[in-house]
């Protein structure tokens, strides 16, 4: 089935090669499904980093929750209690208002699904791309500003507060 199967009633089958690569810093994220495949409702995407990649500091989400679950390798998430390892079986589901962030700090890539819900933080990740691609430099800044847009602030987990308009 193609994507009109969302609006048709009847299920959508997605194929291995079916979704949209967005390259962000170094994380491949491979969106499987968005907002316009779920009416809004979530976000699914596949994701792998390379050894020594952060994938994202520690962060607050407002407005979504987040659900990691790693399939190959190691990354180390950050928890706003500290750090742990998880490899593949492993689950972190970081709902709202609860700092997280992850990293690969082991020796071989990383691969993990990531669940969204609501939908629509697949368009920070558009956000940053395209002002990448246009030449725009990912500075802390940029990725601040984008971040603000989407209800997302940095996390000090030496204050264990959220910081905002500040880079995660």
């Amino acid at each position: 089935m193609n994507d009109q199967a969302r609006t048709s009633g009847r299920p959508l089958l997605r194929r291995p090669q079916d979704g949209e690569l967005i390259d962000v810093a170094g994380v491949e994220h491979f969106f499987r499904l968005t907002a316009e495949h779920t009416g809004g409702h979530f976000a699914f995407e596949e994701f792998s980093l390379a050894p020594g990649t952060i994938g994202a500091r520690p962060h607050v989400h407002d407005g979504h929750d987040e659900y990691f679950y790693v399939l190959e390798g190691e990354l180390t998430l950050h928890t706003g209690d500290g750090e742990v390892t998880a490899g593949p079986g492993h689950l972190l589901a970081a709902t709202r208002g609860t700092p997280h962030g992850f990293r690969n700090a082991g020796s071989v890539p990383a691969r993990a699904l990531c669940l969204y819900t609501p939908a629509g933080y697949e368009d920070y990740f558009r956000d940053v791309h395209t002002a990448v691609s246009a030449g725009a430099e990912a500075t802390d800044e940029l990725l601040a500003e984008f971040r603000s847009r989407y209800r997302t602030s940095s996390y000090q987990a030496d204050s264990h507060t959220a910081v905002t308009d500040r880079p995660d």
